[in-house]
C-alpha cells in the first residue's frame, strides 16, 4: 500500500508518493498497520537504553505523512519543504540512516545520564562480516548536543566502501556496538530478519 517493492530501492520522495489529506485520513490506519510491521526488522536495540530504528523510504513517507496531517498542510510549497526536510534521512544505496533514541523514562535519570554520556553518538560502530568497523557520522542536518549533554535523539549515518557492501551483498553477518566509556553493552549480532532488511537498504 505505502510504495510499491519495485520503488524501494529509490532514494527521494516526490509529491506523487503522498496521499493528499483527505486519502491519508482513508489509508492511515491500514499504513500504520504496515509501517509498524515494516519497522519490526528495522530495529537495533544496543544495551537497555540506546534503540536505532532504521529509516527507508516507506518510513519517511509514514512521517511526512504525519507532519502533513498534524500540520494541516496541504499547499505545493509547504509540502515540498516536508519533502525538502525529510528526503535527507532515507539511504542513498551505499549507506545505512537511522533515528537513535536514548532512553530513560526517569525525567532525573535521563538528565543525568544525558551529560555523562557525551559524544555516544559519534561511538557506535556496526561491523559486516569481517571488515573494518564503520563508526556513525552523527547529526549532519543540525548540532543536537553541546558541552553540558547529548540530546535523546540523534540522526545517524553509516558510510559504506565497496568492501563492507560487497559483504553485505555476500550475506555476511552484522554487528553493532557502542564504544563509551559511561554505556556498558554488549555488542550486539542482529537477526536474520534484520539482517536481510538492512542489506536491502544497498543498492
Amino acid at each position: 500500500m505505502g510504495i510499491a517493492q519495485s520503488d524501494l530501492e529509490r532514494t527521494m520522495l516526490e509529491r506523487k508518493d503522498l496521499w493528499s489529506l483527505e486519502e491519508y485520513a482513508e489509508n492511515r490506519a491500514a499504513f500504520r498497520t504496515e509501517v509498524l510491521a515494516h519497522k519490526e526488522n528495522r530495529r537495533v536495540q544496543i544495551g537497555r537504553h540506546v534503540l536505532l530504528i532504521f529509516e527507508d523510504l516507506l518510513t519517511i513517507k509514514y512521517q511526512i505523512q504525519e507532519m502533513l496531517r498534524i500540520e494541516k498542510v496541504f499547499e505545493a510549497a509547504g509540502i515540498q519543504e516536508e519533502l525538502d526536510a525529510y528526503n535527507p534521512l532515507i539511504p542513498d544505496g551505499d549507506n545505512w540512516k537511522c533515528s537513535m533514541l536514548i532512553q530513560y523514562p526517569d525525567v532525573d535519570q535521563r538528565k543525568e545520564r544525558l551529560a555523562e554520556l557525551i559524544d555516544i553518538e559519534n561511538r557506535i560502530w556496526v561491523q559486516v562480516g569481517d571488515t573494518e568497523q564503520v563508526f556513525a557520522i552523527a547529526d549532519e542536518d543540525l548540532e543536537r548536543a553541546n558541552d553540558e549533554k547529548t540530546s535523546a535523539v540523534h540522526f545517524l549515518r553509516f558510510q559504506f566502501e565497496q568492501s563492507q557492501v560487497d559483504a553485505l551483498k555476500a550475506g555476511d553477518s552484522i554487528t553493532f556496538g557502542i564504544d563509551h566509556e559511561n554505556y556498558d553493552a554488549d555488542d550486539v549480532l542482529v537477526a536474520e530478519g534484520v539482517r536481510a532488511a538492512l542489506a536491502a537498504d544497498i543498492a
